[in-house]
């Protein structure tokens, strides 16, 4: 009875032991997937791993803004934005995929997750940082007033008084319009295009009295449709455009500005600007 007891029990007693056994493996496995989880998630709220991982980084820009960003013969993204997107993509090991729309789409889709970031001239203002993130500034503008050739009469703000000024919806020059001119002005009309070449058509017929811009932006424009148009006085304001992220992206933020301090210790990025504007950056 006691050697029968006594197998039993180490039946027993084994039994027990791969139940263990079993128990533990699971449980490692279950810590394991936990902690690999864990670490997936981390990759997850960490943009810059995201686009890494992924071997692309997706940039929205208009497309209708030579030089900076336009469709050339090849139907292929180019200009200076897009010179400035691939060189950026390259230093963070990634390919680059351009995705074309309205310049007010832009935010609304990087905030959807449609894009990754934004490099089609976005001027940096407290507005928009409330909303977006920006890189260090990758060009700085001077924005003039554009009128047509034999048009006297506006040389300065204070001229608007009673004129129809066109201008990019939802860019900078338009909040800077409402919200700084006009009610130092006074009453003029303010209308609004989805692209540049539109509202100089419009500014080349007659149909607005002037717009806002900048000559880098406005010179191959007029050279290929043959616009008669001039820019007059001094610059009105000058601007500077970052690359956009989604906000709280401190390591994609971190990465962009990297990317482009290289440039700029190296001599890319005065290459670039030369290529397009003939010139020197400004320092």
């Amino acid at each position: 009875m006691n050697k029968t007891y006594g197998s039993k029990t180490r039946k027993g007693w084994s039994l027990t032991a791969i139940l263990l056994m079993t128990v533990l493996v699971l449980s490692a496995c279950g810590s394991k997937a936990t902690d690999n989880g864990g670490t997936n998630g981390a990759q997850a709220s960490n943009e810059l791993e995201q686009i890494k991982s992924a071997g692309v980084i997706k940039v929205g820009m208009m497309g209708t803004y030579a030089p900076y960003n336009f469709l050339n013969e090849k139907k292929e993204m180019d200009g200076y934005d897009a010179d400035i997107a691939r060189e950026v993509a390259k230093r963070l090991g990634v390919e680059v995929e351009f995705v074309s729309q309205e310049f007010s789409g832009l935010t609304p889709s990087l905030q959807a997750k449609k894009l990754d970031a934004i490099i089609s001239q976005m001027t940096i203002t407290d507005d928009r940082k409330k909303v977006l993130d920006f890189s260090d500034p990758y060009i700085t503008n001077q924005v003039k007033i554009i009128v047509k050739e034999d048009n006297n009469d506006i040389t300065k703000l204070e001229d608007f008084k009673g004129k129809t000024i066109g201008v990019g919806l939802g860019t900078n020059d338009e909040s800077y319009l409402r919200n700084e001119v006009l009610p130092k002005v006074g009453d003029f009309t303010i209308k609004t295009y989805d692209d540049v070449i539109s509202s100089l058509k419009d500014l080349n017929a007659g149909r607005i009295d002037a717009t806002i811009n900048n000559m880098y932006a406005l010179k191959p424009i007029v050279d290929a449709n043959g616009f008669n148009i001039k820019a007059v006085g001094e610059p009105i304001k000058s601007d500077q455009a970052g690359i956009a992220v989604r906000k709280d992206n401190p390591e994609l933020v971190a990465a962009l500005n990297d990317a482009l301090k290289g440039m700029k210790d190296d001599g890319t990025y005065n290459t670039i600007f030369k290529k397009w504007f003939g010139e020197e950056p400004a320092q």
